[in-house]
């Protein structure tokens, strides 16, 4: 099987070990030149990692004559311009999430990869590890009976004095708050454990005037299996916590999102843990199955389409903040 060769732009914080290690450690993957606006830190990745090549310029990575596909993990602000570029040099793309900055840009992006027949992935790696694959599996077998309603939350501090700075709080370039950021996660790895959501609302709030984005978000949702849902992302609360509870006629499944605690499985009146931890680099099995698929084996799970659908529900919750995105 031939190996995919691969090229980062933006090897940062996330590239250390949740994502870059994956692209040269999955099977026939290799991770060929990477890029840093700051080009001496893109060196001195290339160097931790094995990396052959580093620039500071992110068309050299696009058009690079040994790069067969291009991860961009830079802030959303600049998703849409990057995947454009690949997309219209005829290269695969994996791009960081939340997909863009908002709905629109990521039809946009679909659409140009689309007209040029060459695959679109987002990084929502959770639909390829462990956890989620046996909660699924759980669901499937009717663990729980017929699913009839999810209720996501997440709670954390408000961010103030420099950390309230970071890009992360800027919607100029984040897209929003800590809401796109995180809640992108939450709700594409529903789609994946329940259906699509077919209807959306919500409620966004700017509750501590710490940063410009908004920090208390609610939405309602309605999936395409007849499943309904209520999510809450709170982050001017005094404690942390997050998960999803699921609840079916016959028991109930509750797990984290980003924790790597046990699956907790309830049903004739009985609980039962299930331990299903996340391998070291958490995008790799995503990455194998990207791989796999450009190689002509099984099919990736997350895709511009379905990426694009997470965007699309936040976009409805954050309507009462931002208005039409």
């Amino acid at each position: 099987m031939p190996t995919i060769k691969w090229g980062i732009i933006g090897c940062g914080d996330v590239c250390e070990v949740k994502s870059g290690p994956g692209f040269y450690k999955a099977e026939n993957s290799a991770l060929t030149i990477v890029m840093r606006r700051d080009g001496e830190k893109a060196a001195d990745f290339a160097k931790r990692h094995n990396v052959s090549e580093s620039t500071d310029n992110a068309d050299e990575v696009i058009n690079h004559p040994n790069v067969d596909a291009v991860y961009i993990a830079t802030p959303p602000s600049s998703h849409c311009e990057y995947a454009l570029k690949v997309a219209e040099a005829g290269k695969p793309c994996y791009v960081e999430k939340p997909m863009a900055l908002n709905y629109r840009e990521c039809q946009q992006m679909v659409d140009a990869f689309k007209a040029k027949n060459v695959p679109l992935y987002v990084a929502y790696y959770r639909r390829g590890l462990p956890r989620f694959l046996k909660v699924r599996e759980l669901l499937q077998e009717g663990a729980i009976g017929q699913p009839t309603s999810v209720h996501i939350v997440h709670y954390g501090k408000l961010a103030t004095g420099e950390k309230a700075k970071n890009w992360r709080y800027d919607p100029t370039v984040a897209g929003a708050g800590t809401f796109l950021d995180l809640a992108s996660h939450g709700l594409d790895i529903l789609d994946f454990l329940i259906s699509p959501i077919k209807r959306a609302s919500g409620f966004a709030l700017n509750t501590g005037k710490a940063y410009d984005a908004e920090d208390a978000t609610t939405g309602a949702f309605e999936f395409e299996s007849g499943v309904v849902g209520t999510g809450v992302w709170n982050f001017n609360a005094n404690y942390g916590a997050e998960y999803i509870v699921i609840s079916g006629t016959q028991g109930e499944i509750k797990t984290p999102v980003f924790g790597d605690t046990d699956i907790i499985l309830k049903r004739n009146g009985q609980e039962e843990t299930i331990s299903a931890p996340n391998p070291p680099h958490v995008h790799q099995p995503l990455i194998q199955s990207i791989v796999n698929e450009l190689n002509g084996q099984g099919q990736c799970a997350s895709t511009g389409e379905s990426g694009a659908r997470a965007s699309w529900a936040m976009d409805q919750c954050l309507l009462t903040y931002y208005g039409e995105r």
